[in-house]
């Protein structure tokens, strides 16, 4: 599927711009499978590239333009190569115009370029198209102008196209999932030393993404009130346990428990959620080692749990998919994946039973909520690569 996706995009590059591309990288999405809302608390997350991605096909040309296409409409923006500053009418484009200045330190690209970027990652399934499209963009980039940046330092300028150009104030999960993915893998990051390492989930498990089509109300507002509630629940633990503290990281569930009722009664409350979290994703990343895969549902099924009464950024939709998840022998577990507050729900199958499971879920949820929810099955797969097949000929 992906060979065809470059085709597609290798058609089109010269379809546009009248001659074939000479560099070419990609760039898979990723799902989010256990630590939620950890990062910004110096915490762990077991994440996943996944089997959608992104093309960004490049060639030099001779002049001081850079010419980008977006391959699913066939729209064309343009920027000067001195002055990568972002686009007010072509918004997609300035992911790409931020990992184009976020290269320049690195080197300074002597001409323009000429680009064409597609991908197959649904848009607002909670994927990260965005990411995607940065790592994927970075890297052909890099080549072309014969750039080294290493896989932190890319995945950093991803994230500051996303602050500086795209206006979302992003952590680095999804760029890191996107670069270090590893097929059949999840991947373990500590959001504290920015550590990654692969985490074996075999080959007997896939997940189902379920998309419910909730808004996300109030979203940005919503996530600042709660890290801010983090931050102020860490300072307290600062103050009254015996070793330091600097995130809540550092603070354990039974010294939760031991404080809690002398806390704020919010603040307590959500700093609950990602306290429990990072046990769970150590807790998970045992289970794994044992080929547990019904236990580590079980972890999935608690983090939703978790997220529903203490973080609450859940809601009806994403309820009402693991409800029904809990209730379906084939899925071993479910809960909420990203921010939260709508978007989508992951589940954990064994592949032989994603059919099934995904129609007896689909039917569930459309009875509890009275609409359909769009599910797809998802492979954990291998991250971000430079791509060497041959472009098709003009």
């Amino acid at each position: 599927m992906t060979t065809d996706l470059l085709r597609d995009a290798s058609e089109k590059f010269i379809k546009s711009f009248g001659h074939a591309h000479t560099h070419a990288a990609y760039a898979p999405g990723r799902v989010e499978v256990l630590g939620n809302h950890t990062d910004y608390n110096e915490g762990y997350v077991l994440s996943a590239a996944i089997d959608f991605g992104t093309y960004f096909l490049a060639a030099p040309n001779d002049t001081g333009t850079c010419r980008l296409v977006a391959g699913n409409t066939m729209e064309m923006a343009s920027f000067v190569t001195g002055r990568p500053l972002p686009s007010p009418k072509h918004t997609w484009a300035n992911y790409v115009i931020g990992v184009f200045a976020g290269l320049h330190p690195h080197g300074t690209p002597a001409t323009g370029f000429d680009g064409v970027l597609l991908g197959n990652v649904p848009l607002g399934a909670g994927l990260s198209s965005s990411a995607a499209l940065e790592i994927s963009a970075g890297l052909a980039l890099a080549s072309l102008y014969n750039l080294h940046p290493s896989r932190l330092e890319l995945a950093r300028i991803g994230q500051h196209a996303e602050h500086e150009y795209a206006g979302v104030k992003c952590g680095l999960l999804d760029q890191i999932s996107s670069l270090f993915g590893e097929p059949d893998h999840l991947v373990m990051t500590d959001f504290r030393t920015l550590s990654v390492e692969p985490v074996a989930l075999g080959d007997d498990a896939a997940f189902l993404m379920c998309r419910t089509h909730a808004k996300h109300a109030l979203v940005d507002g919503e996530y600042n009130a709660r890290r801010q509630h983090c931050e102020e629940a860490a300072r307290f633990f600062a103050g009254v346990l015996p070793h330091p503290v600097s995130a809540l990281r550092d603070v354990s569930w039974l010294e939760w428990e031991k404080h809690h009722a002398s806390m704020d009664p919010i603040e307590a409350k959500r700093a609950a959620h990602p306290i429990g979290e990072n046990e769970r994703v150590l807790r998970g990343r045992e289970m794994l080692a044992r080929g547990d895969l019904l236990a580590f549902g079980k972890l999935m099924y608690a983090s939703h749990e978790s997220s529903r009464t203490y973080f609450e950024n859940s809601c009806h939709e994403l309820d009402a998919v693991v409800a029904a998840a809990q209730k379906i022998p084939q899925i071993l577990g479910a809960r909420l994946s990203g921010g939260g507050f709508g978007g989508s729900a992951v589940a954990l199958v064994h592949p032989r039973d994603a059919e099934v499971a995904t129609h007896a879920l689909q039917r569930a949820y459309r009875k509890a909520v009275g609409e359909s929810c769009d599910i797809r099955a998802i492979r954990a797969s291998a991250g971000a690569r430079v791509v060497t097949l041959s472009p098709v000929s003009p």
